[in-house]
C-alpha cells in the first residue's frame, strides 16, 4: 500500500478541490443577466411619448407596438403582418385568456390573412 496514483484526471489527494467548494469559486454571479433578462429590462423601461397633445409616459414595449400598428394602419404590409403574427401567437400560447380572439375577429382574420399572404409574395418577388 504505497503511494497513491498520480495522472490525467488523478490530481494528488492535497490538490483535489474539498467537498463543497468550487473550482471557479467567483464564477458567473447570480442573477446576472442575459439576453432575455436584458430584452425583458430593455422593453419594460418607461419613455415620455406624446398622444394626442398630451404627455404620457408608456413601456418601450407599448410604444413599439403603437408605432408598429400605426404604420400597418397607414398600410404597411410587413407592419400589418408582424402585428398579426404577433397576436395569432399571443392567442395560440394563450399567454393571456381574457384577450382571446372571438368569433367575428377570427372571421375577419381568416377573410385578411389569404390577401395579406398574396401581397406579401408579390412583394418579395419584385423585390
Amino acid at each position: 500500500m504505497g503511494r497513491e496514483k498520480v495522472g490525467y484526471g488523478r490530481p494528488p489527494k492535497a490538490n483535489q478541490f474539498k467537498p463543497g467548494k468550487s473550482g471557479n469559486p467567483k464564477g458567473r454571479p447570480k442573477g446576472s443577466l442575459n439576453l432575455v433578462n436584458d430584452l425583458a429590462a430593455e422593453l419594460s423601461e418607461l419613455i415620455t411619448v406624446r398622444e394626442d397633445g398630451r404627455t404620457r409616459r408608456i413601456s418601450k414595449q407599448q410604444a413599439l407596438i403603437k408605432s408598429l400598428l400605426a404604420k400597418g394602419i397607414q398600410g404597411e404590409v410587413r407592419a400589418a403582418a408582424a402585428v398579426l403574427a404577433l397576436y395569432a401567437r399571443v392567442n395560440v400560447e394563450g399567454i393571456d385568456d381574457q384577450n382571446s380572439i372571438d368569433d367575428a375577429e377570427l372571421a375577419i382574420l381568416k377573410r385578411f390573412a389569404p390577401r395579406l399572404l398574396k401581397s406579401l409574395i408579390g412583394k418579395d418577388k419584385g423585390s
